[in-house]
C-alpha cells in the first residue's frame, strides 16, 4: 500500500478521497445494518448525503486523466446529484420504496461502479493499493 502517493495530489483529490471512503462504509451500514427510520439512520443518512454531495463536487475539479478536461467518468457527478436529490425528495414525499431505490442506485452507481473504475491500471487507486 502506497498511501504517500495521496500526499502529492491536488486538494480536490484529497477532499474527494476523504469524503468518498467514509461514504462507502457509512452507505454500507445504512443499507444493510441500520434500523430504517430510526433517529440514528436519519442522522447518518444526512451525513451520508452530505458526504456524497461534497464527493461529487470535489470530483468536478479532479481532472488527472486529461488535465483541464472532463472525461466520461465525470458523468457520475450529475448522476450522484440526481441520486442525492432523489433520495431527499422521495423520503420527504413519504415514498419509502422510491427512497430505497434512490439510495441503492446512489450507492451502486456512485460508489461501487465509479469506485471500481478508480482501480483501473495506472490510476491513483491502482497505484496506491494494487501496484
Amino acid at each position: 500500500m502506497h498511501l504517500e502517493l495521496l500526499a502529492g495530489q491536488s486538494a480536490a483529490v484529497k477532499i474527494h478521497v476523504a469524503t468518498v471512503v467514509p461514504s462507502f462504509f457509512l452507505g454500507t451500514w445504512l443499507l444493510v445494518a441500520s434500523k430504517k427510520g430510526s433517529r440514528a439512520h436519519r442522522a447518518a443518512g444526512f451525513v451520508y448525503l452530505t458526504l456524497m454531495t461534497v464527493t461529487a463536487t470535489a470530483a468536478i475539479f479532479v481532472q488527472s486523466l486529461r488535465p483541464g478536461h472532463f472525461t466520461w467518468i465525470h458523468l457520475f457527478i450529475p448522476l450522484t446529484y440526481f441520486g442525492v436529490f432523489g433520495a431527499i425528495r422521495t423520503i420527504r414525499e413519504g415514498d419509502i420504496k422510491g427512497h430505497q431505490r434512490a439510495m441503492w442506485g446512489l450507492y451502486i452507481g456512485a460508489l461501487v461502479i465509479a469506485g471500481a473504475l478508480t482501480f483501473y491500471p495506472g490510476r491513483l487507486m491502482w497505484q496506491m493499493f494494487v501496484q
